[in-house]
C-alpha cells in the first residue's frame, strides 16, 4: 500500500502530559509526526491537535485505534480531504544593499505577507499560506542570505459545518 499524507485533527484533554502520551504512541508505533500544532479549542478545557503523518491507509487506521484508546483524547478526525490548510513562518533575510531591500519588499507585496522589522543588515518577513507558497517565498529571497527561518508546521480545519 502506498504511503499518503494525512491531516489528524484530535480533541484531547487541556491537561499536562496528554502532548506527550499522544507522541509517545506516534513513536511506539514507528510512524513520524511531520508535524504537530496545539492549542485552546472552542471548548474550556479542551485542546486541539492537528497533527500531520504519512501512513498508508492500513497505518492510519491503527494510529486512529490506538488513539482512540489514549483516556485523554476525546475525539478524532481525519480531514485531508476536506482541510484548509495553513502555516506561519518568519524568515529573516540579509539586506546587502538598498537594490536588495526594494527587491526583498516587493517578494514580499506579492506574497502578500508582513514585514515585521526593518534594521540595516536585515528584514523580518511574516508570511502564512500553504506549505508551496512560504517555499517558494524562501526561494526567491534565499540568493540574499537568509538568517533565521521560524515555521510552525501545518494547522488546518476542516470546511464546512
Amino acid at each position: 500500500m502506498e504511503e499518503q499524507y494525512h491531516i489528524i485533527s484530535t480533541l484531547v484533554e487541556d491537561k499536562p502530559g496528554v502532548l506527550q502520551k499522544v507522541a509517545g504512541m506516534f513513536n511506539r508505533r514507528g510512524f513520524n509526526i511531520d508535524s504537530i500544532t496545539v492549542g485552546n479549542s472552542e471548548v474550556e478545557g479542551q485542546s486541539r491537535m492537528v497533527i500531520t503523518v504519512h501512513a498508508d491507509e492500513k497505518g492510519l487506521e491503527q494510529v486512529t485505534k490506538q488513539l482512540n484508546k489514549l483516556i485523554d483524547v476525546i475525539k478524532i478526525k481525519d480531514i485531508t480531504q476536506k482541510a484548509v490548510k495553513r502555516e506561519l513562518c518568519l524568515v529573516k533575510v540579509n539586506i546587502p544593499d538598498v537594490k536588495a531591500r526594494a527587491e526583498i519588499m516587493q517578494y514580499t507585496n506579492i506574497f502578500r505577507a508582513h514585514i515585521l522589522d526593518v534594521t540595516e543588515e536585515s528584514i523580518m518577513v511574516e508570511l502564512t499560506g500553504d506549505k508551496e507558497k512560504i517555499n517558494a517565498f524562501i526561494s526567491l529571497v534565499e540568493p540574499f542570505g537568509i538568517k533565521r527561518i521560524a515555521r510552525t508546521g501545518l494547522t488546518a480545519m476542516s470546511r464546512g459545518v
